[in-house]
């Protein structure tokens, strides 16, 4: 008994520094989805992105949002190695929360360092394959690496889930590129 006590008390610390399972937002998701298909026009569309993007930001607990908060808001005042210090630190305590890779994968995307994030974005799409903004990251990171074809599928494949996305305008040029050559 006493080493059973003893072993709750020690292992206490390492279950507190764990990161709980990301929250599941399948179903508000999917019906963020079905809303945007059928929205009226790109300012009810839009909105529906926004809510989108609220849920991929909802982290597993406090610590985590706390990290990926100051992400972003250092990656918005372009401090760059400052939010690639805490996402970093966000992905090694939660691992399976999609959202960090997507913000690091952003960063490298602003850094131009294309090839770093079309990793991060495809692991943001294996742990949340609905992932508007991951999808639309990964055709303009494949654009940017030249990938064409790549990045039409991607493309295509986010606007079939928000017809309202503001890189639509992208499929037309990826599409003559494409009969170009």
């Amino acid at each position: 008994m006493r080493l059973t006590i003893l072993a709750c008390v020690v292992a206490g610390p390492v279950w507190a520094n764990a990161c709980p399972e990301p929250p599941d937002h399948a179903a508000a998701l999917s019906d963020l989805i079905k809303a945007a298909r059928e929205a009226p026009d790109e300012a009810t569309g839009r909105a529906l992105s926004g809510e989108m993007w609220a849920l991929w930001a909802d982290a597993p607990d406090a610590k985590a949002q706390e990290l990926l908060d100051e992400a972003m808001e250092r990656r918005r005042v372009a401090d760059y190695d400052g939010a690639t210090k805490a996402v970093d630190a966000l992905i090694a305590y939660c691992p399976d929360y999609s959202e960090g890779y997507n913000q690091r994968a952003f960063i490298n995307f602003l850094r131009e360092d294309f090839a770093a994030a079309l990793p991060d974005l495809n692991r943001t799409l294996e742990i949340t394959p609905r992932h508007t903004g991951a999808l639309t990251g990964r055709a303009l990171t494949l654009a940017a690496l030249g990938r064409n074809a790549e990045a039409t599928l991607s493309l295509r494949a986010a606007l079939d889930l928000n017809p309202w996305l503001g890189e639509r305008r992208l499929l037309q040029q990826l599409e003559q590129q494409e009969q170009d050559l």
